[in-house]
């Protein structure tokens, strides 16, 4: 710890940043809050302060960055509106284990429980979606506090942590000192547990290899890649973390998502044993929680998670430990490899349904406007290995994941709770995060992007440099899929108005132009990377062609 000097709660919550090695804070300003901008200024040359146009927008961007990194993102938002509108990105950071620490100003500590201009109860506000909820209402545990949310929001399964400052405590003196990082001492996976596992596999005819969760490090995925290798295991990713295995590797077999292939579904059925490690095994890899028998699966289980709590939480397994995806793999890559093993030939047919699958598909009708599979086989082939990829919710996200070869860790931004807008921003904290050092691409459908469209103006402030392909279907699509199974025909809410989103695109600076047919867009996609800065290509799609495989009337 520093030694104590007298400053103000505002100026020790700043110094314990710098101290917990925080670089960038995204946010929008309140006055609830103004002694801690203040005290930023006097440490621009350590952090930077990156001011949104929405809350929404800053605490996505807070929340990819911390998906990164694998530190605590960090967002700052004034009280009332301001939270409420940040409480998307929080929502995202919960679901998919992100960590993230959400500061907010508050109403002064006498005024409260007069429902004072802005006030909110952020503990009942945001109580279900973060890991904690703390309101520092005594200036002298700034520091101590500041640590704590450090520390739960990267421990076990990490997640969001809510920090609510008191305007007028912000102001008060202190001279607590800071509390340096704590380094925290991981478990390691017991060798009698390895030991089980070694022989429960090769005990097995027919197992899969499921990796998913969050804050994979290069070495866990090195790791994983040297032992999928060595025992020629199949491998499948959970919903969007495509990125944990080369998808080029002969061991990768697919995505267990939305648009899940037939081949995967039925692998997944017909294994013998599963090795599940980093996933909770949640919903969308298991598609609705039909794919695993309840609450005890046909096939072996063995669980491996970071934390307790999400052990045997639907599934029974039959082997479980608390350990990270690092811990575990660097465990099991000691096992001695089996040689051949007996589900050789099942691993190679398994990937060859995955290239299938992945490949070029053959439609009956070919769609007007951009045929999308095309346009993402040619991404695969025109991008750098280390292309950060970002996106949101929608239906123009089944090509992408279908047709996107991720080759490196930590280069898929995208939410597993299916947040729309989440995209642009995300592809914003990428960019300023590896600023002229690696290419990054947003995909966003047209309702999607226009969720937070003006964020280009932030990106071109602050030099971020990066392209963003709009699909274009003129509908939320879906919705509208799903619309049009329930209720043939009736189409209610879900068409989306035809806005020039190059000419907007333009007005704020950025390079932009329109896109009808998929041969024009390697040239296309050429223009926008020599044009640097922020690019927006436009696609125009056919909103019959509603996933690769299916169409709608329109």
């Amino acid at each position: 710890m520093s030694s104590p000097s007298q400053r103000t709660a505002g100026r020790a919550l700043v110094s314990s940043l710098v101290a917990h090695g925080v670089e960038r804070v995204f946010c929008v300003p309140g006055e609830s809050y103004l002694e801690v901008l203040d005290a930023l200024k006097d440490v621009e040359d350590q952090i930077e302060l990156i001011v949104t146009k929405h809350e929404g927008a800053a605490a996505n961007m807070a929340e990819a960055d911390g998906k990164l990194t694998g530190k605590p993102g960090i967002c700052m938002v004034t009280r009332g509106p301001g939270a409420t509108h940040a409480s998307i990105g929080l929502h995202i950071a919960q679901q998919d284990s992100t960590p993230m620490i959400l500061f907010v100003g508050q109403i002064a500590r006498h005024d409260r429980g007069r429902d004072a201009f802005q006030e909110v109860d952020y503990q009942q506000f945001f109580g279900s979606i973060a890991k904690l909820v703390i309101e520092i209402n005594e200036a002298d545990r700034v520091p101590e506090l500041l640590a704590r949310a450090f520390n739960v929001a990267v421990s076990g399964r990490p997640g969001p942590v809510v920090v609510s400052l008191p305007e007028d405590m912000l102001t008060e003196v202190i001279a607590t000192p800071d509390c340096a990082p704590m380094t925290l001492q991981l478990p390691e996976l017991a060798a009698s547990t390895r030991d089980q596992i070694g022989d429960a596999l090769s005990a097995a005819e027919r197992p899969l290899l499921i990796v998913g969760g969050s804050n994979w490090s290069a070495a866990a995925c090195a790791d994983l890649r040297a032992f999928a290798s060595s025992w020629n295991l199949p491998v499948a990713s959970a919903f969007r973390r495509q990125d944990l295995l080369d998808n080029e590797d002969p061991q990768y077999v697919g995505h267990m998502s939305l648009g899940m292939s037939p081949a995967l579904r039925a692998l997944v059925q017909e294994s013998d044993l599963i090795l599940a490690i980093g996933t909770r095994l949640g919903d969308v890899p298991t598609d609705g929680f039909t794919l695993l028998e309840l609450p005890t699966p046909a096939q072996k289980l063995i669980h491996l998670h970071a934390s307790a709590d999400e052990l045997g939480r639907v599934y029974r397994p039959d082997i479980a430990a608390p350990v990270t995806a690092e811990a575990a793999l660097r465990a099991l890559t000691a096992l001695p490899a089996p040689g051949t093993p007996v589900w050789a030939q099942r691993t190679a047919k398994a990937r060859e349904a995955f290239v299938t699958f992945t490949s070029r598909r053959q439609t009956e009708v070919r769609p007007n406007g951009v045929d999308l599979a095309k346009v993402i086989l040619h991404l695969n082939d025109a991008l750098p290995d280390d292309t950060i990829m970002t996106n949101g919710a929608g239906n123009y996200a089944v090509w992408l994941h279908r047709y996107y070869r991720y080759r490196q860790p930590r280069t898929e931004l995208a939410t597993t709770c299916g947040a729309m807008g989440y995209g642009l921003p995300a592809a914003v904290a990428a960019a300023l995060r590896y600023k002229g050092q690696r290419q990054v691409v947003c995909v966003a459908g047209d309702g999607c992007f226009m969720m937070y469209p003006q964020e280009i103006a932030t990106a071109i402030e602050f030099g971020a440099s990066l392209i963003i392909l709009v699909v274009n279907n003129g509908m939320y699509g879906t919705i509208r899929m799903h619309q049009e199974r329930d209720y043939p025909g009736r189409v209610s809410g879900t068409r989306i108005h035809g806005s020039d989103y190059v000419a907007l695109a333009r007005s704020l600076g950025a390079h932009g132009e329109r896109v009808e047919n998929e041969a024009d867009f390697p040239a296309a996609l050429q223009r926008a990377r020599d044009a640097g800065g922020v690019a927006l290509i436009e696609l125009v799609t056919d909103p019959a062609q509603i996933t690769p495989d299916k169409r709608i009337p329109v």
